[in-house]
């Protein structure tokens, strides 16, 4: 949330050390905290009651299968793509190999001749 390193935080405690002295800032540390504590609570609170207004499980579950059948639009249009690259590749093979058979009808065979 806040970008405060182990410096920063060193640097505050030593001011505040300075600033209220050793009697006081115990219970300061143990109020400010109760403060933060409390603050936060009201975040969660008011986060949670947005939530259940909105329905924000329904709209992630929505949003959860959307992405579910994207993926699966996807493959299917993957897999339509390489049965449709391969099938021009098939066609060819198919006709090179009737070409070879029509032309072995034409031809006469080397044993024909050799009887």
């Amino acid at each position: 949330m806040f970008d405060i390193g182990f410096l920063e935080i060193l640097v505050i405690a030593v001011i505040s050390l300075i600033v209220m002295g050793p009697e006081r800032l115990p219970q300061a540390l143990r109020t400010f905290a109760l403060w933060f504590g409390r603050i936060r609570q009201q975040f969660r609170s008011v986060r949670a009651e947005l939530e259940d207004e909105i329905g924000i499980d329904d709209v992630r579950r929505q949003l959860h299968n959307e992405n579910i059948l994207k993926d699966l639009e996807d493959a299917k249009n993957n897999i339509a793509d390489t049965m449709n690259s391969n099938s021009p590749e098939a066609d060819q093979t198919e006709n090179n190999t009737s070409k070879q058979n029509s032309a072995s009808d034409i031809l006469p065979s080397p044993d024909k001749n050799q009887k």
